[in-house]
């Protein structure tokens, strides 16, 4: 019983802060998304991202061995999901991304928060970092059928990770009035994220629900899989082997959807992987944590 109350407890603002967003635009509110997403995106989760590698009282050698476990991760998961959908005949430009990308923003660093805190976005930046850097280079080079991975050097997130890294690495801080500043700015990256993910899925128009549930089903138990072997395989324990396997199995991303409306892709059989994999995630998510907590 007790563990089940601490699972609501993590999980429960999570998605009530999605379903405001969700019921939001249903009762006919403007949420100007692109907007909202590039405000989180370029000056709220850049923040978020630098303050939380700042601060932490994290061994950095810690944070490296999560940094390959991650690496390695998602390498396998590109692995797994190259294969899976060449077997299962399905266009790559479509769903290769979303399979191997999940919510490690919106969902993820809101779960590693509430779950572990403050350690925990530490070690789950990190994973979301990689993830970022991967979908921005490789991501856009598969939905667009090629393009130049420097594009990752132009998105916030990515010098600002680097620029938390070196911070983190050599015990600088910055002086207290930017520091109170910036850590105000990232205090909206991940209210905004999970209102927009709601936003998102109640503006999106699904295609091919069936196949998109049995793919979100088998993209949660192969990503968790992979996610569990790689942290064994590196030596995690605790916090951040539950993160790695937290953070790689989230479901499919909204940005995933962009990607494909952006280049061309099937954007409603996207739209289809985010709504079912969202959804069971109500499910899933509260099973894995309780496997991790």
């Amino acid at each position: 019983m007790n563990l089940i109350l601490t699972v609501l407890e993590i999980v429960a603002p999570v998605f009530i802060l999605a379903l405001i967003g969700f019921l939001w635009v249903r009762l006919g509110f403007e949420y100007r998304i692109e907007f909202v997403t590039k405000l989180a995106m370029t000056l709220a989760v850049p923040a978020l991202i630098f303050t939380a590698l700042m601060k932490t009282e994290i061994e950095p050698a810690a944070l490296t061995t999560l940094l390959l476990a991650s690496i390695a991760a998602y390498g396998a998961i590109t692995i797994a999901a190259l294969i899976g959908t060449r077997l299962a005949g399905l266009d790559l430009r479509t769903y290769l991304a979303p399979l191997v990308f999940g919510n490690t923003g919106n969902l993820g660093l809101p779960l590693a928060l509430f779950a572990f805190g403050e350690a925990g976005l530490s070690y789950a930046v990190v994973v979301f970092a990689v993830m970022a850097i991967w979908s921005f280079t490789f991501g856009v080079w598969v939905v667009a059928g090629g393009g130049s991975p420097i594009k990752a050097l132009k998105e916030p997130l990515v010098w600002a990770t680097l620029l938390g890294a070196l911070f983190l690495w050599q015990g600088w801080q910055t002086p207290r009035f930017l520091t109170n500043t910036l850590d105000l700015i990232g205090q909206l990256a991940i209210p905004l994220m999970l209102i927009t993910l709601g936003v998102a899925v109640a503006r999106l128009h699904p295609a091919g629900l069936g196949r998109a549930f049995l793919l979100s089903l088998t993209k949660v138990g192969v990503t968790v899989a992979i996610g569990w072997t790689i942290g064994l395989a590196f030596g995690l324990t605790g916090i951040p082997f539950a993160i790695l396997v937290l953070q790689v199995s989230t479901p499919v991303a909204v940005t995933s959807y962009m990607l494909a409306e952006k280049y061309g892709a099937d954007a409603d059989a996207v739209a289809g992987l985010v709504v079912a994999s969202t959804l069971a995630a109500v499910a899933t998510i509260p099973l894995t944590l309780a496997f991790l907590v």
